[in-house]
């Protein structure tokens, strides 16, 4: 069975791959990083590195003028800062709409363009890493369970049956995808979350935040910040 993964080159998307990778064998599995306008090509350098670490297929895609009118805070087209306070503490002052860094329907379009893309290189799977701390309180809402379930039923009922969505860390925690890359030996010191940019991660943007405490809740540091 071929597969597709959604590939950013962060914690999740890059467990991912290293599951679809144990399950379907590299020589079977591409991995699909999309640019869209970010601020910064960190996260695009580091796709780069695992997909040769993992010896896949890297195919890239550039998404970015669909983004263009966007005010979202990640992106080259807004002046706006990138917010340094945890998730929860950006929710605090949204009334309940996602945060700034939440890309307009992304996962949507991702998983769209994805689709026609595997179909034409005979995949049955795209695997993609959405988890269950970044869909809570609507922070990022493409990233919940009732999403991934009609996105799915959408792309399983549009390819006339050929392919299917794999989210396997949709209900799971970042603590638990780091726990499950850790036993399989995910190179997590050549991946790249953080919102910003430089030689190194700022620390403190949400996925900063984020990454560093599912780390220490499984008993390790950051590999990037040491």
């Amino acid at each position: 069975m071929k597969a597709m993964v959604l590939f950013s080159g962060g914690v999740d998307s890059t467990t991912c791959l290293a599951l679809a990778v144990k399950e379907h064998g590299a020589e079977n599995v591409t991995a699909l990083s999309i640019g869209y306008g970010q601020k910064h090509s960190r996260e695009i350098q580091a796709a780069q590195k695992l997909a040769d670490y993992y010896k896949v297929e890297w195919k890239q895609l550039d998404l970015s003028l669909i983004f263009a009118d966007s005010d979202c805070s990640l992106l080259t087209g807004s002046d706006r800062d990138i917010p340094k306070e945890t998730y929860a503490q950006q929710l605090s002052e949204t009334d309940g709409k996602p945060v700034s860094t939440y890309v307009p329907f992304r996962n949507g379009l991702f998983l769209a363009s994805a689709a026609s893309m595997a179909l034409s290189l005979g995949c049955e799977l795209i695997y993609y890493g959405p988890h269950a701390d970044d869909a809570a309180g609507s922070a990022y809402p493409d990233c919940s369970e009732k999403f991934n379930s009609a996105i799915n039923t959408a792309i399983y009922i549009g390819s006339g049956k050929q392919l299917r969505i794999e989210a396997p860390f949709v209900s799971k925690t970042k603590k638990e995808i780091v726990k499950l890359g850790l036993e399989l030996g995910v190179p997590y010191e050549l991946t790249w979350s953080c919102y910003e940019g430089g030689d190194k991660p700022c620390g403190v943007c949400g996925t900063c935040r984020d990454r560093q405490e599912a780390f220490l809740a499984n008993g390790i540091n950051d590999p990037l910040m040491k």
